[in-house]
């Protein structure tokens, strides 16, 4: 697919948490935005930090092509996301996309389809939940999260299909890691999941001990989002390659994950 470099206007930053923030964004010229898949990501410009020089990897959230506006979830995880999520309406920034492979539909309609996110690995997840649901997919969504506190867009996840919650304290949902939710005792024949690297290789195991599709979205260290800067490497059973120009979307039967 054809990358572009434009420059986006905030046109809303909604504070869902105080560690994230909803970046609302329209094309700052007036472009339309381009084709974009679920899965794919932007490699964010960041301005006014003086310890932040390279862009910031960001996973595409949600596109609206009516209204002509990109979603990005955010985390803060350092001076450059921090300062990402104090942008303020009117403000601009300037995008890389969009960058790397995405999910693959499944080949059944009648497929039982659970797209598992823990944390802000929920972010390309919603997309892909619009993208299945108007596809004539029905997929199921298993959110994890620490507490109540950080449960992020379940109003949102609720319009794409039926939502399950796991929270380490308990306060919503069942308590406990989304590996150990009761969800995952019924029959699915699709997985796709993102989140931190340990639950998506708990996911992985199960999914291989089940002989279930798996796809996972890496989250590696991705400074160029086009296979140069070689930051964001992964060894898979075809040999190193670069997550954010192979991946960062790869089936789990790939990875080199003690599976």
């Amino acid at each position: 697919m054809k990358k572009y470099i434009l420059d986006f206007r905030v046109s809303e930053n909604v504070k869902l948490h105080d560690n994230y923030a909803l970046l609302k964004l329209n094309p700052d010229h007036g472009e339309a935005l381009p084709p974009i898949l679920p899965g794919q990501f932007v490699e964010a410009k960041v301005e006014r930090s003086a310890t932040t020089f390279l862009r910031r990897p960001i996973s595409i959230h949600w596109v609206d092509y009516t209204h002509n506006e990109l979603w990005l979830l955010i985390r803060i995880a350092g001076d450059g996301t921090r300062t990402l999520c104090n942008l303020q309406q009117g403000e601009t920034l300037n995008l890389v996309l969009p960058l790397g492979n995405s999910f693959s539909l499944p080949v059944n309609k009648d497929s039982r389809i659970l797209l598992i996110g823990g944390g802000v690995g929920i972010a390309p997840l919603l997309y892909w939940g619009k993208y299945l649901k108007e596809k004539g997919y029905i997929p199921v969504f298993l959110l994890g999260f620490r507490s109540d506190k950080d449960l992020l867009q379940y109003d949102l996840f609720k319009q794409f299909g039926e939502v399950y919650v796991s929270t380490e304290d308990g306060s919503f949902g069942e308590k406990g890691f989304v590996t150990q939710h009761s969800l995952l005792n019924k029959p699915f024949d699709n997985l796709y999941v993102c989140g931190p690297k340990p639950m998506m290789v708990a996911v992985a195991r199960y999914a291989h001990e089940h002989n279930l599709f798996c796809e996972v979205s890496l989250e590696n260290t991705m400074a160029c989002g086009v296979g140069a800067c070689l930051c964001c490497v992964e060894d898979t059973t075809e040999g190193h390659v670069c997550v954010c120009k192979d991946g960062p979307i790869f089936n789990i039967e790939k990875l080199k994950w003690q599976i």
